[in-house]
């Protein structure tokens, strides 16, 4: 461990797969977020979605704390939860709302194909571990990759829903490597939990000033994925993919995260419709590429 971050994931055997079994749940879960986003925000405002899955995710995340007895974080540890709030119970929602209202979710699966990378950063800024030079060559590519991608797709030019991807990403990279560290110590599930309850007093006024002011436009496929990303996509995937980073490390276990781009993309395409074309697939493989390299070098 160096500066309180787990590197190296335990020897084989039974817990070294149980924490690579858990990460991978993890990453299936989250596989479906940004389809199950683009779904919801055809037909409700970014904003809503944004505090009522933090909302359900907070009123769920406290009976869960109050029934299994949990005991409340110390003093120490609000301002990590408050980063780990701002990075993955607002940051990242609503970010890739407001982006998926421009861009298809196969368009942002190529930016979030670099959430490992932006994570690695986080835990060397947040850690104080020293990566060596290819690290940052391969940092470098990978940005690279996502930009000229980004160029391509909109004619030459960024889009605003570029921004908010990026935006995003960043803010839950900070949240990945803060809720990381408090894993090992609070828990995995407890971390993503007590950082839903700390917003639930933004969270609960918020959906209800920005419900809509009629239900009848409302189809069931954004409300069955509003409950997806409220449920799923906020708390029970955070209690799979914490718990795994918190047994097997963020380095070692995080690599199952290069997976993921690649399911939405079929998620996106079954879900959505969208189309995905072969450039996209290959930049995305060309990003899980770099991003596998760096994190050998971290």
């Amino acid at each position: 461990m160096r500066g309180g971050i787990a590197v190296v994931a335990g020897t084989d055997g039974g817990p070294a797969r149980r924490a690579f079994a858990d990460g991978l749940i993890g990453v299936l879960i989250f596989s479906g977020s940004l389809p199950a986003t683009r779904l919801a925000v055809m037909d409700l405002d970014p904003f809503f979605v944004t505090a009522v899955r933090a909302g359900v995710a907070g009123l769920a995340a406290l009976a869960l704390l109050v029934g299994l007895r949990q005991p409340a974080p110390e003093r120490r540890d609000l301002g990590a939860l408050a980063l780990v709030a701002l990075g993955v119970v607002i940051g990242w929602p609503l970010c890739t709302a407001l982006a998926l209202e421009t861009v298809t979710a196969a368009h942002g699966t190529v930016t979030v194909a670099c959430l490992p990378l932006a994570t690695a950063l986080f835990a060397v800024w947040r850690g104080g571990e020293r990566p060596k030079p290819a690290f940052w060559l391969f940092s470098g590519l990978g940005s690279a990759i996502v930009a000229a991608f980004a160029l391509r797709q909109g004619g030459g030019r960024l889009g605003a829903g570029d921004a908010w991807l990026f935006l995003g990403m960043v803010l839950c990279a900070l949240g990945y490597a803060e809720g990381a560290r408090l894993a090992r110590r609070l828990g995995g599930w407890q971390v993503v939990a007590w950082a839903l309850v700390l917003s639930l007093p933004a969270s609960l006024p918020a959906s209800w000033l920005l419900r809509p002011a009629s239900w009848s436009g409302v189809g069931l496929p954004a409300l069955a994925s509003l409950a997806y990303v409220s449920l799923f996509s906020m708390l029970i995937g955070f209690v799979f993919w914490y718990r795994g980073l918190a047994r097997g490390g963020i380095a070692a276990v995080g690599q199952v995260q290069l997976l993921q781009p690649f399911a939405s993309l079929v998620l996106a395409a079954l879900v959505l419709g969208e189309q995905v074309e072969t450039g996209l697939v290959l930049a995305c493989a060309a990003v899980v590429a770099t991003v596998a390299g760096a994190k050998r070098y971290a």
